[in-house]
């Protein structure tokens, strides 16, 4: 199963706040987000998944938190404590791709463990407020095998090189 990072980041790499809502609405990168992840497996930290108040439609959740306490109201929803057993749960499901839709924390998590395998990035156009960032990676064990500039962003999509 391809492990794909799935992220819009602004110029001046905020990708959200602190509280885990966006710092942004961009209508056109919701609905790439959508029809991009739509049937497939998603991984997120507990903000991202609080920020949504529920279930995104047709798209099996996996929710990593610390807190042992975490109740995500939705028995559908799966919650594990590592994103060890986050993976070796969503490698069960039968699907080619998962996608991971953040935040900072678990972006950072996979990207310093080298557990993904693309990254599909929203360059927005714009700067933004916020205290979440994307991190930093070492473009060198990436290559870009897309480009597709929309009105307020570009989407560049990243393999990583073996």
């Amino acid at each position: 199963m391809r492990r794909i990072i799935i992220v819009a980041v602004a110029k001046n790499s905020v990708i959200g706040r602190a509280n885990g809502d966006m710092a942004w609405n961009v209508p056109e990168d919701f609905k790439f987000f959508k029809e991009t992840t739509i049937n497939y497996p998603v991984l997120m930290g507990r903000k991202t998944y609080g920020y949504f108040k529920k279930p995104l439609k047709d798209r099996e959740h996996i929710v990593i938190t610390r807190d042992e306490n975490f109740d995500p109201k939705f028995p559908e929803v799966k919650v594990f404590h590592n994103l060890e057993d986050g993976f070796r749960y969503v490698s069960t499901i039968p699907k080619e791709k998962m996608f991971i839709i953040g935040g900072g924390d678990v972006y950072r998590q996979v990207l310093e463990q080298d557990l993904v395998d693309e990254m599909i990035i929203s360059w927005m156009d714009f700067e933004a407020e916020g205290e979440v960032t994307f991190p930093r990676f070492d473009e060198t064990k990436w290559k870009v095998i897309s480009r597709d500039k929309r009105a307020q962003f570009e989407i560049v999509h990243y393999v990583k090189v073996n």
